[in-house]
């Protein structure tokens, strides 16, 4: 089977979770959510308008849980576990989920690691037996890790290196965050990839993919007490294990803005702009989500609107959030003309982002970012596989899965107020990182 598998860096898109209506369709009480004897939560959710089932195993490991010498480890682990174990042999995951018609999927960010599933119900049994056998029994075979390794590294250079939006938005992150893990990026840093040792792998899968340190969402034409009785049998019996150690560092207050400079062969200049954010379960974030939306998306929103229609300074102004179990980061990017300048830019972008936080934003404003992210959700709770996304995000992430259902209540009640607040609170110049790239000609490139 062939794989596109996504690495992420923990981003909370614009698109993501918020819900329309005062009442959702469905309620926390259609939810059947069990701690398995070793730790392991399983949650269900009956959806029988198609046989299928949609499987998504959340494991609370990414790059917060590493340190120098170990980064890009949860990265490659999304590669590895596709690989042989010690009772079957290499290919046969993908063999075997084929054959029943199911196909898979895996993604990394800074908080988690997500393997995903897409299966005809009478495939379960069949998926969950082939889902234990590698959580329990993955084999690291010399010659395997060096192929992952060498994929990696690939990746790394293509997605990366070869690439000056990411480039820039690694250096920033990295000069954002001072203290905490954030800091590191999923890929990991070239010289980590090239020396992990077996010893390395064996010790981080050990601590982080143990049982009690996943939970696991199916979503689908399913019955729940016969999923759980499954799970029961193909999951209780990996044994507990001490888990990942808790990430205690903090990153220290910011009193000041910090800078970037890079110059790299590109198309154009970027400016990006890395404000300190909030935690995913901060009862601000959906006030956040709404004031994201009115700056940065669309065209009617109003950095699209100053610096590329009225000004012309960009091509284009975009934005999302990062945010986790621990405080992330707000992004802004900008993209401007080949010979933009960088300066007029920044103090375009200056001016728009100090008009919010001195005169608000207006109830129109506020209506069509609620609208925009409400429908949104709803286009992705039309199918199993946004459900399941969305109920393991609010259980791992947003302070439990009932608030999925709660959800609506929480997004109609930001009001303007509340959108200038917290503008006020976080989008201020020492709470932010700029980078800006510098396009120069291919001869010029620095090392």
């Amino acid at each position: 089977m062939r794989r596109i598998t996504a690495t992420v860096v923990g981003l909370l898109c614009l698109s993501a979770a918020t819900t329309y209506a005062a009442e959702p369709a469905a309620s926390a009480k259609d939810i059947t959510a069990v701690t398995l004897a070793n730790g392991m939560q399983i949650l269900t959710w009956p959806d029988r308008d198609i046989p299928n089932v949609a499987l998504y195993n959340f494991v609370r490991v990414g790059s917060r849980n590493e340190a120098p010498g170990i980064t890009g480890l949860a990265h490659f682990f999304e590669h590895m576990m596709f690989n042989g174990t010690s009772t079957r042999a290499q290919g046969d995951f993908d063999r075997t989920l084929e054959a029943n018609g199911a196909r898979n999927n895996a993604s990394t960010s800074n908080d988690l690691t997500i393997y995903m599933d897409w299966l005809p119900k009478a495939a379960l049994e069949t998926v969950f037996a082939v889902e234990a056998d590698r959580l329990q029994n993955l084999a690291f075979e010399p010659k395997v890790v060096e192929s992952e390794r060498g994929v990696v590294y690939s990746e790394r250079r293509t997605s990366v290196d070869d690439n000056p939006s990411a480039r820039l938005s690694e250096q920033v992150q990295a000069t954002a965050f001072l203290a905490h893990p954030y800091g590191i990026p999923t890929i990991g840093w070239p010289s980590d990839i090239e020396s992990w040792q077996i010893s390395d792998l064996k010790e981080f899968f050990q601590r982080n993919y143990a049982p009690n340190n996943c939970t696991m969402v199916l979503v689908g034409d399913l019955d729940p007490q016969a999923t759980l009785a499954l799970a029961r049998k193909y999951f209780e019996a990996i044994p507990r294990r001490a888990g990942p150690k808790a990430v205690v560092t903090k990153e220290p207050p910011q009193t000041g803005e910090r800078r970037v400079a890079l110059q790299a062969e590109a198309q154009t200049p970027l400016v990006q702009f890395a404000y300190r954010g909030i935690a995913s379960n901060d009862p601000r974030s959906a006030a956040l989500e709404l004031l994201l939306r009115i700056l940065a998306d669309g065209d009617a929103s109003r950095l699209h609107r100053a610096l590329v229609e009225e000004q012309q300074l960009a091509i284009s102004a975009d934005g999302y959030l990062q945010s986790g179990f621990d405080p992330g980061l707000i992004w802004f990017s900008l993209s401007l003309p080949a010979q933009g300048d960088t300066t007029a830019a920044e103090s375009a972008f200056d001016r728009e982002i100090e008009r919010v936080r001195k005169d608000g934003v207006t109830a129109a404003e506020l209506s069509r970012a609620r609208n925009q992210a409400l429908a949104d959700f709803w286009r992705g709770q039309a199918t199993i596989d946004g459900k399941a996304e969305a109920l393991g995000t609010y259980a791992v992430l947003r302070g439990g899965y009932e608030k999925l259902f709660a959800a609506p209540r929480a997004y109609e009640a930001v009001s303007v107020a509340d959108i200038q607040s917290l503008a006020n609170d976080l989008l201020h110049k020492s709470l932010r990182t700029v980078g800006v790239l510098t396009a120069v000609a291919s001869q010029e490139a620095q090392p």
